[in-house]
């Protein structure tokens, strides 16, 4: 093969503008939706919420999450098969987290044993 014909070759493929689903200007929106949802989990870990601390943090964990997967993961203008996969993911995490912070506060039993 000459180089003539690689010249060519590669010509067919010449990229035309910005091939993205996605307007920019809404990425931007939800990138900085994601920054003030930073700001409040930061401003939350200041605040003595008691019991309801960890809740509160996975509740903004949970919603800062959706907002990656649907937006920059491009789940809300994809198959429903897909979307149907992530929320059933999240319900067996949370099933799972809820099963083990329950735990939490049961009876400690201490070690025999082990000093």
């Amino acid at each position: 093969m000459n180089s003539n014909q690689n010249e060519l070759q590669y010509e067919e493929y010449d990229h035309h503008g910005l091939a993205h689903v996605m307007p920019v200007k809404l990425l931007v929106g939800v990138f900085s939706l994601l920054i003030f949802l930073t700001i409040i989990t930061v401003l939350l870990a200041q605040v003595p919420l008691g019991p309801w601390e960890v809740w509160v943090s996975l509740g903004v964990a949970t919603v800062k999450a959706t907002l990656v997967c649907l937006y920059f993961m491009h789940l809300r203008y994809d198959r429903t098969f897909n979307g149907f996969i992530f929320l059933s993911s999240i319900f067996f995490v949370a099933l799972f987290l809820a099963l083990t912070l329950m735990d939490l506060n049961g009876p400690r039993v201490p070690l025999s044993g082990i000093e």
